[in-house]
């Protein structure tokens, strides 16, 4: 189940609201029934992986308290690399295994039968909460939990269940110990939740119409190709930055206060800028969990320096899929945060507006190099396509694909490249800041009804069944 399906909006969320609020009352119970409601929505699309799911949070739990009762410090550490190896197992047989059978067959031509097992939805999330859990359990910067029920309800919340944002124990412990909503927080939450459905429906599935005939075109123009890249750009944002928002969204509507997971990374000056403005949730595990406990920057050599950031962005690429584009598309951010590294890049830029400015081109141009070999099927198809970006298989420069699709879609780009910049929300802001008070209740209230006809747009998109991808769905 997804959050943009006409079943989610009208049957699954209803219900869980109006239980929530009028008919439960104590605060256990709602947990509880959170917990549960969770577990059906994890079982909705794949019934048999909530077994997974549910063995995932005992196992854990288990290890979290004996983790945190063992008074011996090697036999602390043992259980934790226990906790990690376990969690690691399933997500390499379930996301990985195949991949590396296949690898293993083609290099020493054998016939190794994989497992074939299907991708466990948001694996790799739940995954990543369960190991900084018992990594901050270990740490004693979290409390280790000893209610099932409440680290159960931590790992499988169906907000963030599915695509994240990445949610530390240490953000909703005491939420989800205590908390209470209000009617501007719940107002809010509704407002951020439509916000992030317009996105995902009206945005990215419209996008992705361009983006996936670009990428299904064997013969591309360069402007086609180009195009399509760039669709693929802003269909990426708007995909999984609206999942984001529907998270946090929803979060709201429930008493839980999740952290920003995007923050306009187009606008981006450098790559290294981009990581902190793109999943930001991902980007500070990784840098929590594995880039500081390999001694980060602050290392003694270049060439340790250089191997952290490789162990870093080669994970990276390998926890989006296992494929070798993701591997590559992970590398080449690597390479690129290598050379900004060594050669101070954010340093030099602030001391030169005209070299800023050269290296923000720079900056979103290899983004969109990026997303071209994150999206294609396959390397082979990302390394055509962006040949073909820039004339190098003999293409033409415009074809027929090129004129359709910017004829219909033209207005959407506009809108989409306008909207993955603050300009829209910045120009709010000056015009609240010089009316009065009077004034800007007069433009909230009409506020509310450009939410009402942007949900009233992406339910119409729904219900006459309009194309409703979602990139992120199996990570």
């Amino acid at each position: 189940m997804v959050f943009s399906s006409m079943i989610f909006l009208f049957v699954f969320l209803p219900i869980i609201l109006f239980t929530y609020y009028v008919i439960l009352q104590k605060h256990t119970h709602r947990n509880t029934f959170l917990f549960l409601s969770s577990l059906v929505f994890y079982a909705w699309g794949e019934p048999i992986y909530v077994l997974l799911m549910i063995f995932s949070i005992l196992i854990n739990f288990r290890l979290g308290i004996l983790i945190n009762n063992s008074d011996n410090k090697e036999a602390k550490k043992c259980i934790l690399i226990i906790g990690i190896i376990s969690n690691l197992i399933f997500l390499f047989m379930f996301k990985y295994e195949g991949f590396f059978v296949n690898n293993i067959n083609s290099l020493f031509n054998i016939g190794i039968e994989s497992l074939n097992l299907g991708l466990p939805i948001g694996i790799s999330f739940f995954t990543f909460q369960a190991l900084s859990y018992l990594v901050d359990v270990y740490r004693k910067t979290v409390p280790v939990q000893n209610n099932l029920i409440h680290l159960g309800l931590y790992i499988s919340f169906f907000p963030q269940l599915v695509a994240g944002p990445i949610v530390r124990y240490s953000t909703i412990a005491e939420q989800i110990e205590n908390r209470t909503t209000n009617m501007n927080q719940f107002s809010n939450g509704i407002k951020r939740f439509i916000f992030g459905v317009g996105k995902k429906v009206i945005l990215a599935n419209n996008l992705a119409l361009i983006s996936e005939k670009s990428f299904a075109t064997d013969e591309l123009s360069i402007s086609f190709a180009w195009l399509g890249a760039i669709a693929y750009t802003l269909q990426i944002y708007f995909d999984f930055s609206g999942y984001s928002d529907m998270a946090i969204g929803l979060g709201k509507m429930f008493g839980f206060e999740f952290l920003e997971n995007f923050n306009y990374p187009y606008i981006s000056k450098t790559i290294t800028e981009f990581w902190r403005r793109w999943h930001i949730s991902l980007g500070s595990w990784f840098r929590d969990y594995v880039y500081f406990p390999l001694g980060g920057s602050r290392v003694k050599s270049k060439s340790k320096l250089i191997l952290n950031l490789f162990v870093v962005w080669f994970l990276t690429g390998v926890w989006h899929g296992s494929g070798w584009k993701f591997i590559a598309w992970g590398m080449l951010y690597f390479t690129i945060l290598v050379f900004e590294k060594l050669l101070s890049i954010p340093n030099r830029i602030n001391k030169n507006i005209l070299l800023a400015g050269i290296y923000q081109v720079f900056t979103i141009f290899f983004v969109i190099v990026g997303w071209v070999i994150f999206g294609e099927n396959t390397l082979t198809n990302a390394i055509k396509h962006l040949f073909a970006m820039f004339g190098l298989r003999g293409n033409t420069f415009i074809d027929a694909n090129t004129i359709l699709y910017l004829n219909d879609y033209y207005l959407l780009i506009i809108l989409g490249i306008i909207l993955s910049t603050p300009l829209l929300k910045v120009i709010i802001e000056k015009i609240k800041s010089k009316l009065p008070d009077s004034k800007v209740e007069i433009l909230d209230i009409t506020s509310s009804f450009v939410y009402m006809i942007i949900l009233f747009i992406s339910i119409s998109y729904l219900a006459i069944g309009a194309h409703n991808p979602f990139i992120y769905f199996n990570f």
